[in-house]
């Protein structure tokens, strides 16, 4: 191998290492802070409980009350996830709105229009599902398991992916207890499949809604039918506490 092909070869892995870090980064921010017009995760879940019971709207900075999740049945709660997962799906099949995010897709690494949108819907969906059933999204340990479920993974999968077995149900102490060496093995997993699956992947996608009609409504169609995927995953890595 000559001169040229190394730095070739370190320059791909160089490119593909910081596009791994650019997903894990966006999609906690995009969760804590939303993009441009887009809330995060928190005041997303908010607003939407705050139809539940038309007493308890408000703004979610409101620090005078406490926040509506604490204030609802877990049956409302289980309601709002399935709305917000249908929301995000019809969302995911009509991305043109995202063209505007400008910062966003302006980032070091940059990304087309529609694969942007599909990382911040997906991603504010798992930052709210995890926060609606009691989980702290602030948490790194939390804030790795949802960039799995960005990436339509579920934790029990990917602990079982590393060789770990938990013997009880998933719940918020589980989670914070997964030592730390463990955390970073799933983390170095996580950030290429985000990569696989709104980079390499997905840019295939990106040339099939090129196509008049047909590729729209294929990509449109795949587009909603991860949206679900990673909404499922989310329920199923951050279960209800009890």
């Amino acid at each position: 191998m000559d001169a040229n092909e190394t730095d070739a070869g370190e320059h791909g892995e160089g490119t593909s290492n910081a596009m791994v870090r650019f997903f894990q980064n966006q999609v906690i921010r995009i969760t804590r802070d939303g993009v441009g017009p887009i809330a995060g995760s928190i005041p997303y879940a908010e607003a939407r409980l705050g139809k539940v019971d038309p007493y308890m709207r408000g703004p979610f900075t409101d620090s005078d009350r406490e926040p509506l999740r604490d204030q609802v049945s877990e049956a409302a709660i289980e309601r709002v996830i399935d709305r917000l997962i249908k929301e995000s799906m019809a969302a995911s099949s009509t991305n043109g709105f995202f063209t505007g995010l400008g910062g966003f897709v302006t980032m070091p690494v940059t990304l087309p229009a529609n694969v942007a949108g599909a990382l911040v819907i997906n991603a504010r969906l798992v930052g709210a599902i995890a926060y609606l059933r009691g989980y702290d999204i602030s948490d790194p340990h939390v804030q790795t398991v949802i960039t799995l479920a960005t990436a339509g993974g579920t934790l029990g999968s990917a602990l079982h992916g590393v060789g770990v077995k938990i013997g009880t149900k998933l719940t918020a102490q589980v989670i914070k207890a997964i030592p730390i060496a463990v955390i970073r093995r799933i983390n170095a997993r996580v950030g290429f499949m985000l990569l696989a699956k709104y980079g390499t992947q997905r840019s295939v996608l990106t040339l099939a809604k090129g196509i008049p009609i047909a590729g729209g409504v294929v990509g449109a169609g795949v587009d909603a039918t991860f949206t679900a995927l990673v909404g499922r995953a989310a329920k199923a890595s951050f279960p209800a506490q009890v």
